[in-house]
């Protein structure tokens, strides 16, 4: 274990200097203030806490869990919470200043989490996100080689904060098996691309950008269309991307109740499910 702590170590700090950051524990409540008022950014939320708290942050730190901010000399980029479950760390959430995503900072807030898992002896990182964000879907599933375990209807239930509202808060929950030849490959800054080819397309989309369910069919590997931009879309169409969430949900879910699972998610928004 201490060869692949170092390995990951290595990896994470090379992808922290390339980017000119340094990812750091916080521990001091105005640190800790300054990254719940980002987080309350990146989710347009109308206070702290809808999401987590300095306090909370506080409590956290001091107790051995994971609070953590990305900075680019005294500037604050990004920002991530975490806590311990009975065999694994739970990511609970991670955001990066709006202006700024797609730049890396994620990346390597995710790489220095996977060493201070390690170094405390954890195997995995597990943590859920919103399947119509296809952007996320393919940085969770691809560049970090985490893996879909399960489908979660409407796991918070109702939010309140900017981003999550009008709607069910179905996420997809993932284990990031740290150890994994996935995980070793994405730290090296190799994606886990998958292959549609041969898909059996068991949800689609239209010209207009409305979900397209096909009647149930089978084969080896099926497809199944997420929208392309549903941030975006809840706000010019919050009834569309309504019909999004459902119609995704019913895919997936059904691909998984026959046995399929989620082998990744293409570039361009196709989510690949394999027969187990």
């Amino acid at each position: 274990m201490s060869t692949l702590v170092d390995e990951a170590r290595v990896a994470a700090a090379a992808a922290a200097d390339r980017l000119g950051v340094r990812v750091v524990e916080l521990s001091e409540v105005d640190d800790q203030r300054a990254a719940a008022l980002l987080l309350q950014r990146v989710w347009h939320a109308a206070s702290p806490d809808q999401l987590v708290n300095a306090s909370l942050m506080r409590a956290f730190s001091h107790s051995g869990n994971y609070v953590v901010g990305a900075y680019r000399g005294d500037q604050l980029l990004g920002a991530a919470v975490a806590f311990l479950g009975t065999d694994h760390l739970h990511s609970h959430i991670a955001g990066v200043e709006p202006g700024r995503q797609g730049s890396g900072v994620g990346f390597a807030m995710k790489l220095y989490q996977r060493v201070w898992a390690l170094d405390r002896g954890l195997p995995a990182v597990c943590w859920t996100y919103d399947p119509l964000v296809r952007r996320n879907a393919y940085f969770n599933l691809c560049k970090l080689g985490a893996r879909a375990t399960a489908y979660l209807p409407d796991f918070y239930g109702p939010m309140d904060d900017g981003i999550n509202t009008d709607g069910p808060s179905d996420r997809v929950y993932v284990s990031w098996d740290l150890t994994s030849p996935g995980a070793n490959a994405a730290a090296r800054g190799r994606c886990q691309e998958v292959d549609p080819a041969g898909g059996v397309v068991v949800l689609g989309r239209d010209e207009g950008g409305a979900p397209v369910p096909v009647a149930e069919a089978g084969g080896r590997r099926l497809l199944v269309a997420a929208p392309s931009d549903v941030e975006a879309l809840r706000g010019t169409d919050a009834r569309l991307a309504g019909r999004w969430r459902y119609a995704l949900r019913d895919a997936v879910m059904a691909a998984m109740e026959r046995g399929y699972r989620v082998a990744g998610v293409t570039r361009d928004g196709w989510y690949v499910l394999e027969d187990s």
